[in-house]
């Protein structure tokens, strides 16, 4: 080490030593940094944050939750957790383990929902995703079987480096020459690359690679924007992968690659900005129901017409929100029972829940982006959400027989009718009492928190933490007449994943003695 003298650089090899022989889980609990093992490795290191990061990824899981709370009780707060959570998924699987990735989707809102709580209780959702990332981590083989490493790569792209070259790259399925292409873009600004990355997202319509790319840019608030590059590769090596699973497959690419610059050229979009024109309550009930239905080139030209036309892209969310809530009010539930997911239920990967999850995602990059990705997110996310109601119930929750059944007209009575409809599973009441005490006009906040209590218990199927913030984030943002179409969708869903509680979460509530 050019600046070390003799002293400190034997002391450094002690160490180095030291780390090698006790394991990097152990040399953090001892305080004594694992950063200068990866020198002169390809392993990534996240400076202050690295030994936080490898004990999440070697402490063995019946340690793990004691000694971040030893951590939280010595000034660690949870974005800091968080933070490193994150990055131990993104170094352990690149974007490319389904479980991986999804925990990681959990990340973000498990940190929003500790806002909701009070304080004793505040970092049991955050426990609870934590444990089940380090658990997934493991499974996997922990550190020796880390996807990413240090990006060395002398070459730079040829020319100019735009959403247009990166496209080109992710669909050649070149797993270099697209991670070359992010690394330059992230050398200027972060906002900038991520609109660049959305010409890659916006080729093919997956759940996963939407929410994927949102959540991961979402979570630069919590860790940073120096790790842009670390936390938005996983996106790009997703899509590289997705190409070369197709060409493998011999399965044709989306519509949406031909259809979307056809659309933007035809209403000229290109040469537009955003409008704020209203829809009124009629239009937009009339245009979900487009979205709604089977028909995806439709559904994608009625949202470019009315962009085209000057209404507000938060209407066209709106929209899309209320399309896939249709999606999960008329589910007719699994047919065939699955590992945490019997027959009826319509939690975890369900056609609801993705849809819903999915045109969140589109909203949230459409808020962000710059005109022409505001447009072809909106768009796209149309595509996305249509043609998936084939085999759906033609009735929508909550039925009328349901809601002939309540006769309480009192907050307190509904609210705990409610907490009794979801540890019954009964969907059909949760769904019809939600419904009820929000046309009696009974404040919503009591009612998030007995949803929260559930989406923090429970395990969800990976999506309890999202779907929970999904559907808050919608209520938040919808017009009054409609918003409380998402907490009963909620409600539906909260009953329908009771009953298989989440890894980890009983342990968190005995050691924080909540």
């Amino acid at each position: 080490m050019v600046n070390s003298s003799r002293r400190e650089f034997l002391a450094d090899v002690g160490k180095g030593m030291l780390i090698a022989s006790l394991g990097t889980a152990m040399s953090y609990e001892l305080g004594i940094s694992p950063a200068l093992a990866d020198e002169g490795s390809d392993a990534l290191n996240f400076g202050k944050l690295e030994p936080l990061v490898a004990a999440m990824q070697e402490t063995p899981l019946n340690k793990l939750l004691p000694l971040l709370i030893e951590k939280i009780a010595a000034g660690s707060d949870l974005r800091t957790l968080i933070a490193a959570g994150a990055l131990a998924n993104a170094r352990s699987f690149g974007g490319q383990d389904y479980t991986g990735y999804h925990a990681l989707m959990a990340l973000a809102p498990a940190y929003e929902m500790s806002k909701e709580l009070p304080d004793p209780q505040r970092a049991l959702p955050v426990l609870k995703v934590l444990y089940r990332n380090s658990q997934r981590i493991q499974q996997n083989g922990g550190r020796k079987n880390e996807v990413l490493h240090a990006f060395h790569d002398d070459e730079t792209p040829a020319g100019t480096v735009n959403g247009e070259t990166l496209r080109e790259a992710t669909r050649k399925g070149d797993m270099k020459a697209a991670e070359r292409e992010l690394a330059a873009m992230v050398k200027g600004p972060v906002g900038e690359a991520f609109n660049h990355m959305q010409f890659a997202i916006q080729d093919e319509v997956d759940v996963h690679r939407v929410v994927l790319a949102w959540r991961s840019y979402a979570l630069l608030d919590l860790a940073g924007p120096e790790q842009a590059f670390t936390l938005l590769r996983q996106s790009v090596r997703y899509c590289v992968e997705t190409e070369n699973s197709m060409k493998n497959n011999k399965r044709s690419p989306s519509g949406i690659r031909v259809l979307l610059p056809k659309l933007l050229d035809q209403y000229k979009l290109l040469e537009k900005t955003p409008g704020d024109r209203k829809l009124d309550d009629a239009m937009a009930v009339s245009l979900s129901e487009i979205v709604y239905g089977p028909n995806r080139d439709k559904a994608a030209d009625a949202v470019a017409a009315a962009l085209a036309e000057g209404f507000a892209p938060a209407a066209l969310g709106e929209v899309l929100s209320l399309a896939a809530n249709q999606l999960v009010m008329r589910d007719p539930g699994r047919q065939k029972a699955d590992v945490g997911k019997p027959v009826g239920s319509v939690h975890g990967a369900s056609v609801g829940v993705h849809a819903s999850d999915s045109a969140n995602a589109w909203q949230h990059i459409a808020r962000v982006s710059n005109p022409r990705n505001t447009f072809a997110s909106l768009i796209v996310g149309a595509y996305h959400t249509a043609g998936q109601s084939g085999g759906l119930n033609k009735a929508s929750y909550p039925l009328a027989e349901n809601l002939e059944k309540i006769e309480s007209k009192d907050a307190a009575v509904l609210l705990r009718d409610t907490e009794d409809a979801v540890k019954q599973k009964d969907q059909a009441r949760a769904c019809a009492l939600v419904h009820r005490y929000g046309e009696l006009g009974h404040p919503e906040r009591a009612l998030c928190d007995v949803m929260l209590k559930f989406a923090v218990s429970e395990d969800g199927a990976l999506h309890a933490e999202k779907y929970y913030r999904t559907t808050t984030e919608e209520f938040a943002t919808t017009r009054a007449v409609f918003r409380w179409r998402h907490l009963a969708a909620l409600a539906r869903v909260t009953a329908s994943e009771y009953g298989f509680p989440a890894a980890g979460y009983e342990e968190a509530r005995a050691l924080l003695k909540v």
